[in-house]
């Protein structure tokens, strides 16, 4: 499967045209060449520890920011501009593909969020619409608008949710500690986990495939809750639709990182997905990571986000020991191994940025 318009988008059209050694240096460590300082930018780098955001989020609910896209790119610039960044994530949420499936989606305070009705039989899945990616254009328009105001200068980065995960949600209804009905369909049904992924990553790629149009640059495909799976499971159940999913989207001549967490014990099986970069959560080293991958791709990550509460002193040696495992090799990108959390202090974040732009060896 391949996106409908296969042509070169607008933003990689953008960027080809400038010498390679010119390229921003995150698109540069994406590809694993060399760069001038280390690219550095954070999940969830809009957030609820940003106080501009928190009036924004005093305004309007969640879902209206995501919605409207003049709200998303504002979002998406100031964080970007006020942290001093390689790249603009932008302002959305990966739940969003559930509305055009039919489901309803809301947010409460302090819960996170719910999704009605839960997805649990073939029947079910069976009368889930097709393809209805046109239904999520306003995150292009807000890609669109954030491109248009940083140019060649800061890319883009796209995202959507992982097959497993946004399947995951609409199983469950929202947050799991076990996964129960997932796995409980992954075991007693394949023919209908099929079916699902079949109409999960068409939506997905065409999701996807409207944002790097639109200018997105990078892509970020989460797998937030796929390490509640084992390695044989993960294979036989994921990797066939990651895979599906990465390739279509770098056929574009974007590249994808893929994040996940918990499957520190399976990266060559991740790795086998092909994306570009892999990012990693706290649980793993970053070096011995790399060494079992070979080198072979892309590395992103892994400050734990609780560390970002520490001290600064001790902030910065934690920053320090990251950049010094992996300055041998081409490809890294500073990242936290999970998004920033509410509690950060944004000087403090800002400070990481200025850390990771400074670090000579």
């Amino acid at each position: 499967m391949r996106p409908r318009d296969s042509r070169r988008p607008p933003a990689a059209a953008c960027y080809a045209a400038i010498m390679p050694n010119s390229q921003p240096r995150l698109l540069r460590a994406c590809r694993r060449q060399t760069v001038d300082r280390t690219p550095v930018w954070f999940m969830r780098q809009a957030g609820r520890y940003m106080p501009s955001y928190r009036a924004r989020r005093a305004q309007h609910d969640l879902l209206t920011l995501c919605r409207r896209p003049e709200l998303a790119a504002e979002i998406t610039i100031e964080a970007a501009e006020t942290l001093g960044v390689d790249g603009a994530i932008i302002f959305s949420d990966l739940l969003l593909p559930a509305e055009p499936l039919g489901f309803r989606l809301s947010y409460s305070s302090g819960e996170g969020p719910a999704i009605e009705p839960v997805l649990r039989d073939r029947a079910a899945i069976a009368a889930l619409p097709e393809n209805r990616g046109g239904d999520l254009g306003y995150i292009a328009a807000a890609v669109a608008k954030v491109h248009a105001h940083f140019g060649p200068r800061l890319p883009v980065i796209g995202f959507a949710g992982a097959p497993f995960t946004l399947a995951s949600y609409l199983i469950e209804g929202g947050p799991s500690r076990n996964f129960l009905a997932t796995k409980r369909l992954l075991y007693s049904d394949f023919g209908a986990w099929a079916l699902l992924m079949q109409k999960l990553c068409p939506l997905l790629v065409e999701m996807l495939s409207q944002q790097v149009a639109a200018g997105a640059a990078v892509i970020q495909l989460f797998d937030s809750w796929v390490g509640t799976l084992s390695e044989n499971d993960y294979r036989h159940f994921v990797l066939p639709y990651n895979r599906l999913v990465i390739e279509a989207v770098q056929a574009l001549g974007v590249p994808v990182i893929y994040f996940s967490t918990g499957t520190g014990g399976y990266l060559e099986t991740l790795n086998e997905a092909g994306a570009a970069v892999l990012g990693l959560d706290w649980r793993v080293e970053l070096d011995t990571a790399w060494r079992r991958l070979g080198y072979s791709c892309g590395l992103q990550g892994n400050l734990d986000p609780a560390r970002m509460l520490a001290p600064a002193e001790d902030l910065r040696r934690a920053v320090k020991r990251l950049l010094d495992q992996t300055r041998e090799h081409p490809g890294y990108i500073f990242n936290l191994g999970h998004g920033i959390l509410p509690e950060t202090d944004l000087e403090q974040a800002r400070r990481v940025v200025e850390w990771v732009h400074e670090d000579n060896g």
